[in-house]
C-alpha cells in the first residue's frame, strides 16, 4: 500500500498543493543545481565521460557545451556534470538536485506538449521528495552510507523515476511501475573514498539516467515489481536496509511534510560533512583573534561515521580532497576560504597544505550521535584554546545562503562555461521559472557555441 500511496502522490500533486516557501525553495535549489552543472561541464570527470558518447547522436543538449545527444545520455552526461565538483546541494537522496534535475530536463525534451515552470517546478519537488523517502526508509543517511551505499545513487534513481514520471504524464499504474523498475537500477558503493577514484561522480549521472529509463519502459507497458518496499525476499528495503528499515517513513505525513525543505545548498566546495567544521574554524579564529601563523594545531572530535568519509589524507585527486576533512580546514586556515579554486591542484600541492593538515588531529568521540556534527578545538601558539561545534552550518535551511551570496555562487560557477551576460539571463529566468511557459527554453541559455 505504500508503494501506491506514493505512486498516487506523484500522479496527484498538483503545483497548487505546494507551499509558497517551498516553491521559493525549489527555486533556488534549481538555480544552484544549473550552476554547479555549468562549472561541472568543465571538470576532467565531464569531460573524459562526453568522450564516451562522441559519436552518439539525438537532440537533447549537454549543458555547458554545444553537444545534442540522446535523451538518456543527455540525463547522465548532465548528471555527472552536475556532482563533479561537489557544488550540488544535498539532504535529500542525498545530492537530489544533481538526479533530478538532469532526468526531469530530459524528460522535457521528450514530453508531446510543452511543460510549463509550474508543472516543471512540481516535478522537481515530487522527485526530491519521492528520493528523500526512501533514503528515510533504509533507517536515514548515516545508516544507509554507514553500511557501505551511496544513497545519492541508490535511493536517487526513485526520485528521478517519480519525477520524470510526472513530466512524462504517467497514470498511477505507469508510476508504480516506475518506480518498481527504478528498484532494479538502483546501485553504487562508496568504495571510492579508499583511494578518491572518480566513481562517485558518475552516480548521480547514472541514477538521472535510470530514473529517466524506468519512467520510459514503464510508459511503454513494461511492468515493475509492486511490492518493492514490502518485507518479501528481494524486496529493496530488506535486501539494502535490512534490520535498519523503516517502511513506514515511505508516506508518513505526505503531502504535509516537504523533504526539499530539509535541504541544502553548498557555500563550499568540499562534501557536506566538512562543512560544519570549517565555518567552526573561522568562528573560533574570529572569537581568538589569530590568523593561520598563530595557530599551534587543531584537534576535531567527531562521529566514526564521519571518520569513515572525511578522514583521508590523500589529495592527489580533486576527488579525494574534496572529502578530506584535513584538507578542508587547511585551506580555511591558509587561503581564508574553501572555494572552488582552493582545490586547485596547485593549491593541493602547495607544502603549506600538507604541512597544516599534519597538525590537525581527528578523534572519534562514542559519545556523538552518528549524524551529529564535529566539534573543533583550536590551540594557539601562545597557550590558548578554545573548541565550538556548529550545528548549523551555512547552507542549511536553518542558516541559508543569502539571495545575494546565491546569485554570486550562481555567477561565478555558471560564468566559467557562459559570457557573463548569457548567465546573467539564464538567472533572470531562473529567478521566474514558475512565469514560464515552456521550459524547454532554458536549454538555449545552458548551450555554448564550440563548447565541447
Amino acid at each position: 500500500m505504500r508503494m501506491e500511496h506514493l505512486a498516487q502522490f506523484c500522479v496527484d500533486t498538483q503545483f497548487e498543493d505546494l507551499p509558497a516557501a517551498l516553491v521559493e525553495q525549489a527555486k533556488r535549489h534549481i538555480l544552484d543545481t544549473f550552476g554547479a552543472t555549468l562549472a561541472g561541464a568543465g571538470s576532467e570527470v565531464a569531460k573524459q565521460a562526453r568522450r564516451v558518447f562522441e559519436d552518439e547522436t539525438g537532440s537533447t543538449p549537454v549543458w555547458g557545451t554545444d553537444w545534442h545527444v540522446g535523451a538518456a545520455q543527455a540525463a547522465m552526461l548532465n548528471g555527472i556534470a552536475a556532482h563533479a565538483l561537489e557544488l550540488d546541494d544535498t539532504g535529500g537522496c542525498d545530492h537530489s538536485g544533481a538526479v533530478v534535475l538532469p532526468a526531469v530536463m530530459a524528460a522535457v525534451s521528450m514530453a508531446d506538449k510543452p511543460v510549463s515552470g509550474r508543472a516543471f517546478i512540481t516535478a522537481v519537488v515530487i522527485g526530491y521528495e519521492i528520493g528523500r523517502r526512501v533514503l528515510e526508509a533504509c533507517g536515514s543517511y548515516s545508516a544507509h552510507n554507514g553500511a557501505g551505499w551511496h544513497s545519492t545513487a541508490t535511493c536517487g534513481v526513485f526520485g528521478a523515476a517519480a519525477a520524470s514520471a510526472r513530466i512524462l504524464g504517467l497514470d498511477t499504474a505507469q508510476t508504480l511501475s516506475a518506480l518498481g523498475i527504478a528498484g532494479s537500477f538502483s546501485g553504487g558503493l562508496w568504495a571510492f573514498i579508499h583511494d578518491g577514484s572518480q566513481s562517485k561522480k558518475l552516480h548521480s549521472g547514472r541514477a538521472a539516467e535510470g530514473g529517466l529509463l524506468a519512467a520510459r519502459f514503464a510508459q511503454r507497458g513494461i511492468t515493475g515489481p509492486t511490492k518493492l518496499f514490502d518485507d518479501v525476499w528481494g524486496g529493496f528495503l530488506k535486501t539494502l536496509a535490512g534490520d535498519a528499515a523503516v517502511p513506514e517513513a515511505l508516506d508518513a505525513d505526505l503531502g504535509r511534510v516537504w523533504k526539499l525543505a530539509r535541504c541544502s545548498i553548498k557555500p563550499y566546495a568540499a562534501c557536506r560533512g566538512t562543512h560544519s567544521a570549517i565555518d567552526a574554524l573561522g568562528l573560533l579564529l574570529t572569537q581568538l583573534q589569530v590568523s593561520a601563523d598563530q595557530v599551534e594545531d587543531i584537534d576535531v572530535s567527531l562521529c566514526g561515521f564521519l571518520l569513515d568519509m572525511c578522514g583521508g589524507q590523500e589529495v592527489a585527486s580533486l576527488a579525494a580532497a574534496q572529502m578530506s576533512l584535513r584538507y578542508a580546514l587547511a585551506a580555511r586556515l591558509v587561503l581564508g576560504h574553501c572555494r572552488l579554486e582552493a582545490y586547485d591542484e596547485a593549491q593541493r600541492s602547495d607544502p603549506r597544505m600538507a604541512q597544516w593538515m599534519s597538525r590537525i588531529r581527528l578523534e572519534v568521540d562514542l559519545q556523538l550521535s552518528e549524524d551529529g556534527e564535529p566539534v573543533v578545538s583550536v590551540r594557539t601558539v601562545d597557550g590558548r584554546q578554545a573548541s565550538l561545534c556548529v550545528e548549523v552550518p551555512l547552507g542549511a535551511p536553518g542558516n541559508p545562503l543569502s539571495d545575494a551570496a546565491l546569485e554570486e555562487k550562481f555567477l561565478s560557477l555558471a560564468g566559467r562555461v557562459l559570457a557573463r551576460r548569457q548567465a546573467e539571463e539564464l538567472l533572470g529566468q531562473l529567478w521566474r521559472v514558475e512565469e514560464l511557459e515552456s521550459v524547454e527554453g532554458l536549454n538555449g541559455w545552458l548551450e555554448v557555441s564550440g563548447g565541447r
